[in-house]
């Protein structure tokens, strides 16, 4: 038994306990976070696989049987006591469990909601008609259906069987004919635009000069005559456009019956995801996936895509990155190198070091009140008098953000320079300074290259502390719909009072505010994996980047 016990404290002695311990939670960790990984990737990537559009009978126990069509989101037991004092004519006595399920039947246009709970054990009769159509629209969610006639400008063009083909040529028409329409009110009636507001600040910047001579005027009429000009042929092609894209319609049947004509402009695409192979499925999961990430948003952010959020997470976090970076490296290295090391200094770092937990909502305060109407109404003073009262940056936009998050972020960055240069050895400072080297030159060829994997890890942890927050971006730039990018081809190119969405915020408003949560509930999960994957592809870029300079400078360190 003393053996045993000797052993045991041997054991205990030698530091293994601990090195299990800490193994099994990191183990833990791991699996938590890929388990969290997982859940979200499923309910967020399943959201755009074609589900089967089921048709069936449903009768409800002293009523009138109706027919039902639509996807089955979920499936649940509920009890039937629940049932029962929601006012269903629900048997309690047949049993303890009854299934509920969620389908979303879509046709808001009859129904007024996309979503339906219905019980299971009263929907009879169940089948998947091949030609069940799917028609996913612009606006007012999907329609469930089947395809009737193809009409042009009211003209039956096909019926019946010979319909489906045309409508799919048709559709792929006005496809091509919407990205035209969005390339023209975007890029060319933007750029119009664009140089219109020009001549008007022009005009009230000379104004204000009292430099707004007959010559000026008569230039600047010119000016704007050749902008009207330009926007009457593109108004004339524009409504050309519009005409030819409203010009077919579709007539469907819902399942119970009723009949009504859908305007192809309204029809996204139209599918039949009963009669789909699961290589037309995989194909048409790609196209969904895609569509998610490169298109923008619409019906109040739940359906269509996400990129216009994407683009102002990456800019604003490049922003951010460029800006913290150079103060937070300066600021570390005063601290270092330069300072005198007492009690002040002392004070400094604890400062720093409290303000990495000061919580994010305080900055966007700040932000608010500093950035925006104090340093952004200067600005407004100084330099653009001429768009008075409208504010050109004292209002919220992407360089207030930025630099939010830069004010954020910087502590992070300061902490991890510094003891990126503390562990510098002082032989290297010494035999730089005793070769004839400056101490700037030490700094700047010597002490930097070396420390600049800190500096890099200090450029990770600032991105992954900034790039997820939500909170101070809500009142320092960040809106809910922004289509237009802050980059184009109009001067100065960057726009950085713009306003832009994030996908964090993108998350907060799909997720709390939308009015249709079931439709929305999927596209949250979806967002937040995409979130973490941008974070994570900025993160390893920095972290290759970290590794690149660790190795080249490694031989120094040694």
């Amino acid at each position: 038994m003393s053996v045993k016990q000797n052993n045991l404290k041997s054991w205990f002695k030698s530091g293994s306990p601990w090195i299990w311990m800490n193994a099994g939670a990191v183990s833990i960790a791991i699996v938590m976070v890929i388990g969290l990984l997982a859940v979200i990737a499923v309910r967020g990537l399943a959201h755009f696989w074609p589900a089967d559009i089921v048709e069936g009978n449903y009768l409800v126990p002293g009523q009138t049987a109706t027919v039902m069509a639509g996807e089955v989101v979920q499936k649940e037991e509920i009890p039937r006591a629940r049932l029962a004092s929601a006012g269903l004519p629900v048997n309690v006595d047949g049993g303890e469990f009854m299934t509920r399920e969620l389908l979303k039947v879509g046709n808001r246009d009859f129904y007024g909601a996309d979503f339906s709970w219905v019980v299971g054990e009263w929907l009879t009769d169940l089948r998947k008609p091949k030609d069940m159509t799917a028609f996913e629209r612009r606006e007012w969610g999907n329609f469930y259906g089947y395809v009737v006639n193809v009409k042009e400008e009211g003209r039956l063009v096909a019926e019946g069987e010979a319909a489906w083909p045309e409508l799919q040529k048709r559709l792929q028409r006005v496809d091509e004919l919407h990205s035209e329409i969005s390339r023209i009110e975007k890029r060319d009636i933007g750029r119009i635009n664009a140089g219109l507001e020009r001549v008007r600040l022009q005009t009230r910047r000379l104004e204000l000069d009292g430099k707004l001579t007959d010559a000026a005027q008569a230039d600047l009429a010119a000016e704007r005559a050749r902008w009207d000009a330009e926007y009457k042929v593109l108004e004339q092609e524009l409504n050309a456009r519009y005409e030819q894209f409203n010009r077919d319609s579709v007539t469907v049947r819902s399942a119970e019956g009723r009949e009504q004509e859908i305007s192809l402009g309204k029809v996204v695409r139209a599918y039949r995801p009963n009669a789909m192979t699961t290589l037309d499925k995989l194909s048409f999961y790609g196209s969904k996936l895609w569509e998610f990430v490169s298109d923008d948003p619409r019906e109040a952010n739940t359906e269509g895509g996400i990129f216009p959020a994407i683009f102002g997470t990456i800019m604003m976090t490049l922003i951010m990155a460029v800006i913290v970076t150079p103060f937070g490296v300066i600021a570390a290295i005063y601290l270092r190198e330069y300072a005198k090391q007492g009690p002040l200094t002392r004070v400094i770092r604890i400062a720093v070091n409290n303000l990495a937990g000061v919580p994010a909502i305080v900055y966007g305060v700040f932000g608010l009140g500093f950035f925006v109407y104090v340093l952004g109404g200067s600005i407004d003073r100084l330099f653009f008098p001429e768009a008075a009262p409208a504010p050109t940056f004292g209002t919220p936009g992407l360089l207030w953000a930025s630099l939010t998050l830069a004010l954020l972020a910087v502590p992070v960055v300061i902490v991890a320079t510094e003891e990126g240069l503390s562990r510098i050895p002082r032989a290297l400072r010494e035999g730089s300074l005793a070769l004839g080297a400056t101490k700037v030159e030490t700094l700047w060829r010597v002490v930097l290259p070396m420390a600049s994997p800190a500096m890099m890890t200090g450029l990770i942890l600032a991105v992954a502390r900034a790039a997820g927050e939500v909170a101070p971006l809500m009142l320092v730039g960040v809106v809910k719909l922004a289509p237009s990018l802050p980059v184009d081809g109009n001067y100065p190119y960057l726009h950085l009072d713009q306003k832009i969405m994030h996908l964090g915020f993108h998350i907060f408003d799909v997720g709390f505010q939308s009015p249709n949560v079931e439709a929305a509930r999927p596209l949250v999960y979806a967002t937040a994996l995409l979130l973490v994957l941008v974070i994570a592809i900025l993160n390893l870029t920095a972290i290759y980047l970290r590794n690149r300079l660790r190795e080249k400078y490694k031989a120094l360190d040694h």
